[in-house]
């Protein structure tokens, strides 16, 4: 697991060893099904999906996968999340428990409806203003 700098999430997941490739390519599955038209990209060193910004990241760690939704995607969901190591913009996924795949679809189209909802509401602002 190398701290070199990846040009897609292909590249970034196959640095990985293979159970954690597993778990990493799972992940993007259930988000490309959440938010089929975000597109990926790499943000911050990781996996990003944006739709009018940034939407989720993600990253491995040593014994987890940390899901960055943003804060609005945890503080939404807290009680939902209350099984899992959180903080106030992530989601610790520990590699020795299923991917919670419902809960993080939930999450990424909670996230999709809020960017969407953002975008709208600077369209409406900046048409006042004229």
């Amino acid at each position: 697991m190398s701290m070199r700098s990846f040009k897609t999430t292909e590249e970034y997941i196959a640095n990985y060893p293979k159970n954690v490739q597993v778990i990493l390519k799972r992940l993007r599955i259930i988000i490309k099904n959440a938010a089929p038209k975000a597109e990926e990209a790499i943000s911050y060193g990781i996996p990003t999906f944006k739709l009018n910004g940034n939407l989720v990241h993600f990253g491995a760690f040593t014994k987890h996968v940390g899901f960055y939704p943003a804060s609005s995607g945890i503080r939404v969901f807290k009680k939902e999340l209350a099984a899992y190591k959180t903080t106030k913009g992530t989601l610790q996924l520990p590699f020795d428990k299923p991917l919670p795949a419902g809960l993080i679809s939930k999450i990424v189209k909670f996230r999709v409806r809020e960017n969407l909802q953002k975008k709208a509401a600077k369209s409406l602002g900046g048409a006042r203003r004229v």
